[in-house]
């Protein structure tokens, strides 16, 4: 099927195959239960297929789509036996997916920005999400992978509720040898985010990445701080932040889509990044997701290293998924 021509290099592969691995074993795991036994896909073994789809955090409503389009192969095809079902879960994934236009870059990239009075703008990121999602170390690791691509990046500490928030993108400035704004715990974070702009138009950067305060609890609070974040930032740079990048962690399987919902009525969301998906069965809460919030996930955490966060692209993770 020509949908899964090979996109990444031998060994981003084979690191998005080793990132997948336990979700692959688990899914793998249950399907085979699901049609022992059986030769035909019935409805015996579309009702345990839904069961297998819902534990692997595909969420319901995915769930029910993908079983609906099988449902419609079965019956025109008439007979299909359970051999092919791994195929046929496959394709029909990858078509879901392939409804939305989303995963379909294969390397870092930014759009351009428009200047301003002659000047370059910087591309704005805006870094949101709740603590312990992996939040700093995937602004240190996109930090690293946009700088690889001859990318000059700036870094803005703007979670001035925790110190150890600042300290953290601190050790990830140094790491990737990036310069980063930065005031002190209790700092107003707009006044830091505005700096941050100043600072990084003044050293004609490229990429700018904010991080911010990861606090759900009291959501009109959260709401009032990213807004006030974007409108001084505005200031600076017309129509920032650019990208809105809400991190999840994927490890946590259902509560992820929750945190999605929370999120998203806190403040516009335009992009997504899941992680920690090698520790955990659970990488199917990509799929889930990618589907039900038609909002893009552009990257996944596969692993510790500062290259195992991938650009996210359903053709490869769909084919290391299912092969």
């Amino acid at each position: 099927m020509s949908f899964f021509k090979k996109i990444f290099s031998k060994e981003k592969k084979e690191t998005l195959d080793k990132g997948l691995e336990k979700s692959k074993e688990s899914f793998f795991g249950k399907l085979t239960k699901a049609v022992a036994g059986k030769s035909k896909v019935d409805d015996d073994v579309l009702d345990n297929l839904e069961e297998v789809l819902v534990a692997s955090d595909v969420g319901v409503d995915t769930t029910l789509k993908i079983i609906d389009r099988i449902e419609e192969r079965v019956a025109k095809d008439k007979y299909v036996g359970t051999d092919e079902l791994n195929k046929i879960l496959r394709e029909e994934i990858a078509g879901l997916l392939s409804k939305t236009n989303i995963g379909n870059e294969t390397e870092f990239t930014i759009p351009e920005i428009p200047k301003k009075e002659g000047n370059k703008m910087p591309y704005v990121l805006m870094v949101v999400g709740v603590n312990g999602v992996g939040k700093t170390t995937t602004i240190g690791k996109l930090a690293s992978q946009f700088k690889k691509q001859g990318l000059k990046v700036v870094l803005g500490a703007a979670d001035t509720f925790r110190a150890a928030a600042i300290d953290q993108l601190q050790v990830w400035a140094d790491r990737t040898d990036v310069p980063i704004v930065r005031q002190e715990m209790g700092s107003d974070p707009a006044s830091v985010a505005f700096d941050t702009l100043k600072s990084a138009v003044n050293q004609d950067a490229d990429v700018v990445i904010i991080d911010t305060a990861g606090r759900l609890h009291n959501k009109v609070n959260l709401m009032n701080e990213l807004t006030k974040i974007k409108r001084v930032m505005q200031k600076v740079v017309d129509n920032s932040p650019h990208d809105v990048l809400l991190v999840l962690d994927g490890s946590t399987g259902q509560n992820a889509f929750e945190q999605a919902k929370q999120f998203t009525k806190a403040t516009e969301v335009t992009s997504l990044a899941v992680t920690k998906l090698d520790g955990t069965a659970k990488g199917g809460v990509v799929i889930g997701i990618s589907d039900q919030f038609q909002i893009p996930v552009k990257y996944i955490g596969v692993g510790e290293g500062i290259d195992d966060l991938q650009v996210f692209n359903k053709v490869e993770f769909v084919d290391s998924f299912f092969k």
